[in-house]
């Protein structure tokens, strides 16, 4: 092979080693802003302690408000389940803050047509970005979920830890093709910041961020249930509480999970070609 091909065709392990070096790159510009990493950690527990707090001064004491949520959701500890919903939430909202605002920036400051002209391939440098992405969000999770326990005086090592990791690492996956999707209409529209913040409403609707669905009327629950972060955080919540699983098992619930994992990437990817095609061919990536 001579130098040339060398330069313009990229092998596996040369893709392997760009999706690490892209890893790499987010890392390094994430350790400059150590105020971002504290807010991370930090702001699914203030999530969690409005509803909490609330909970407390209506419902007559910790104890009443224990009683009254056991009712409705199967468990007394509603610190533990307000967690588990705002860190997932922030797992779910953080996917697509990552692919969404890369897109845009790299579009404003005018490197996301040079992205398209390297021999490298996109699909390199998006993996790269959603590896990225996950093992901020695992860490997140851990930290930010561990600090609420013990700020709210709950036991953070209950329940099966192990299958709630497997329910958060799976349900990583479609999350990434939900972020293909929204990175489509990003594209389209070249808008992110409203469009995030009325994804993140949406989100915390549809996956019970503080309630069960099961409150939903029909119609609703259907949507609901065609949302992959419902099954994780409601996966995450049977593992640690035992509320229940939708299917009774958990290796029910979890097939389910994977069959997310399958459809949401490829539908994701499909669309975010065929409208990044579209963009090019009516006014370029990087117009904005």
């Amino acid at each position: 092979m001579t130098n040339y091909q060398s330069l313009t065709q990229f092998t596996f392990a040369n893709k392997l080693r760009l999706i690490w070096s892209v890893v790499t790159m987010r890392l390094r510009i994430l350790s400059r802003y150590p105020g971002f990493r504290l807010l991370d950690i930090i702001m699914p527990t203030f999530i969690a302690a409005m509803p909490i707090l609330l909970g407390q001064a209506i419902g007559g004491g910790a104890v009443r408000a224990a009683q009254n949520f056991q009712a409705n959701t199967g468990t007394t500890n509603y610190v533990a389940y307000l967690l588990i919903g705002s860190n997932v939430f922030m797992m779910v909202s953080g996917t697509m803050w990552n692919v969404g605002y890369w897109l845009r920036r790299e579009a404003e400051t005018g490197t996301l047509e040079a992205l398209y002209l390297a021999p490298t391939g996109r699909g390199a440098i998006l993996a790269g970005i959603a590896l990225y992405g996950n093992l901020r969000m695992m860490v997140n999770f851990i930290l930010a979920f561990t600090l609420g326990a013990l700020v709210f005086g709950v036991n953070p090592l209950q329940g099966d830890i192990l299958l709630a990791l497997v329910f958060l690492f799976i349900g990583l996956i479609p999350l990434f093709g939900i972020a293909l999707l929204y990175g489509a209409i990003i594209l389209r529209i070249k808008e992110a910041n409203a469009l995030i913040r009325l994804a993140q409403w949406a989100a915390s609707l549809l996956m019970g961020l503080f309630f069960p669905i099961a409150i939903f009327p029909g119609w609703l629950r259907f949507i609901a249930l065609a949302f992959p972060p419902t099954w994780m955080n409601n996966g995450v919540r049977a593992s640690l509480l035992g509320v229940g699983f939708f299917f009774e098992q958990w290796y029910f619930d979890l097939a389910m999970l994977g069959a997310f994992c399958v459809i949401v990437p490829l539908l994701g990817y499909r669309l975010f070609i065929r409208t990044e095609r579209s963009v090019q061919r009516d006014a370029g990536v990087g117009e904005f």
